[in-house]
């Protein structure tokens, strides 16, 4: 009995002693979710009533994946509109030296996606193809270095951090099932407005050592003139317009993040 007792009080001993070493963190990721309206959930038309304009969702894939990993901590300061500048300045500072998963999608208005969509809308299909090559330029040439700024501000604020890049799907299916809206030709070009991103996005990700997400794969099949569509095309509010619908954030997104997290 005495070596039971005596045995029993070593075992307590040492998990205490473990509970004492372990980083409080292990009990779950510190999250900070930030980026534009693709991450706020602007599109699933439901939206915390104190989060405003940012139109930050329930349904939108951060506070899906939080809502079923159960993080230490959460913070979502996604917001609709968002653009590089609008990041450094509004929410960059939710991070911390403790902050363990950090989750983006940026650059898409930067680009000029909300006045691409404009002009292929209600112009012609040359005007629609010389606004995408110009938001190409942008891309290309001005977006890296505004793309830089961010990552080395999230690095500098969570140095430990995992920080999952996410992209933009494509945003129609070409040919697809419409048989109204837009030409094939505009679609066309709006796609490859949807590539140019990706190539940029991803090569500045890789370039921090960020993990990026490729979008276009996952929409493959549910893009608008698809069977099954996880994307807005034009609706009312009209900013939900040509966003991820609920399906796109939950089937979609979610798993991508879900995916480099467990």
């Amino acid at each position: 009995m005495r070596l039971v007792r005596f045995l029993s009080s070593a075992a307590l001993a040492v998990a205490a002693s473990l509970a004492l070493v372990v980083p409080a963190e292990a009990a779950g990721d510190n999250y900070v979710a930030l980026g534009d309206s693709y991450s706020s959930g602007t599109g699933t038309g439901s939206y915390y009533g104190d989060s405003g304009g940012c139109k930050r969702s329930p349904y939108s894939y951060p506070a899906l994946w939080a809502a079923s990993h159960a993080p230490a901590s959460f913070k979502f300061v996604a917001c609709s509109g968002a653009r590089t500048g609008d990041v450094l300045a509004n929410q960059v500072a939710a991070l911390t030296t403790a902050t363990s998963l950090v989750s983006i999608s940026i650059g898409g208005n930067d680009a000029g996606f909300t006045d691409v969509i404009t002009t292929c809308t209600f112009g012609s299909d040359q005007d629609c193809v010389n606004r995408v090559n110009q938001a190409k330029a942008y891309a290309t040439g001005t977006l890296p270095g505004l793309l830089d700024n961010v990552y080395t501000q999230i690095r500098n604020r969570a140095p430990s951090a995992r920080v999952v890049v996410m992209g933009y799907p494509r945003l129609y299916k070409v040919p697809g099932s419409c048989n109204v809206g837009l030409s094939d030709t505009k679609r066309s070009a709006i796609n490859g407005a949807s590539d140019t991103l990706h190539q940029v996005i991803s090569g500045r990700a890789a370039a921090k050592a960020f993990t990026y997400r490729d979008l276009r794969g996952p929409f493959t099949g549910h893009e608008i003139c698809s069977s099954d569509w996880w994307m807005n095309s034009l609706t009312w509010p009209v900013e939900e317009s040509y966003h991820p619908n609920r399906n796109g954030q939950r089937l979609g997104y979610l798993p991508q993040l879900t995916a480099v997290t467990g």
